[in-house]
């Protein structure tokens, strides 16, 4: 029952963020209703860079989280909040236990489907193993270190969110592969994410602001990877934007047609619409 609602959870993320690939870099001129110029303009490449403030800002509100913890009046404010928010035990939602790993899932799913995100699969399991080996060792010690209670049992690792933490640490890695082929793509992944941490707030499993930390802790193990990757491996290499959908227009009627690109400055023509017309196009920039 378990592996069924997994796979259906995964099966429609994977289904949903294909039917949101869109072009990020696409610009379409009209020529005539059968041929038109794309020029897909690449911006500087981020991926790997790291700013002083990515790893600041969320390590602050991670520390404000913490004081939540054995904090008397804060420790009261929050238990307000989970009383909001949960059930208290009277209604349990157990996706959250098969969503927390539907992001990263969906970025193996999206490159079977053809549409390739930034690392091929060897590069792309070694940052993902990277990320979660960080993700495991801070949610861990950090759980070790506050022994905080457990909204539903007398269990003492409720800070930080592990569920949220991996749910999260999947969406920067969705985001990161594929913000370059359509930044909707990385948006879902957070949305499920997020719904993540707030079952496991309604599942009476975790405060908000064990939720909070996990989902910084997430993205900044992520991005931390990525930056740490760049530095050990020296000689990868991040593909360009290789996926655009490409609306067109003519006589006969209206629709989109998806082109994949492996070189840079290439002239292809590409079937599409009614019965054997032909869609001019030429791939322009870096």
């Amino acid at each position: 029952m378990k592996i069924y609602y997994f796979e259906k959870v995964s099966l429609f993320i994977i289904g949903f963020l294909t039917y949101c690939v869109v072009p990020a870099h696409a610009q379409v001129q009209k020529q005539d209703s059968l041929h038109q110029t794309v020029s897909l303009q690449h911006a500087t490449d981020d991926t790997h860079n790291l700013g002083l403030k990515e790893v600041l800002i969320p390590t602050a509100v991670i520390g404000a989280s913490a004081l939540f913890v054995h904090n008397g009046w804060l420790t009261k404010q929050r238990e307000n909040v989970q009383n909001v928010l949960s059930a208290k035990g009277k209604y349990k939602f157990k996706l959250d236990d098969h969503s927390q790993y539907a992001p990263m899932v969906a970025v193996y799913g999206l490159n079977l489907c053809g549409i390739k995100g930034k690392h091929g699969f060897k590069e792309r399991t070694i940052i993902l193993a990277m990320s979660y080996a960080t993700v495991g060792i801070l949610v861990n010690t950090m759980k070790f270190v506050f022994k905080e209670k457990r909204p539903d049992s007398n269990a003492r690792n409720s800070f930080p969110s592990g569920h949220t933490a991996t749910a999260f640490m999947g969406a920067e890695f969705l985001y990161k592969e594929y913000k370059d082929v359509s930044p909707w793509i990385g948006y879902t992944g957070y949305a499920v994410a997020a719904t993540t941490g707030y079952l496991r707030i309604y599942n009476n499993r975790h405060y908000i602001n064990d939720v909070i930390a996990g989902a910084c802790i997430g993205i900044t193990s992520v991005k931390l990877t990525y930056w740490l990757y760049s530095k050990c491996f020296k000689k990868a290499k991040c593909n360009k934007a290789t996926f655009a959908s490409v609306p067109y227009y003519s006589s006969d009627g209206w629709g989109m047609n998806c082109v994949s690109y492996s070189e840079i400055s290439r002239t292809i023509f590409y079937p599409f619409g009614t019965f054997g017309e032909f869609l001019y196009l030429r791939g322009e920039g870096g």
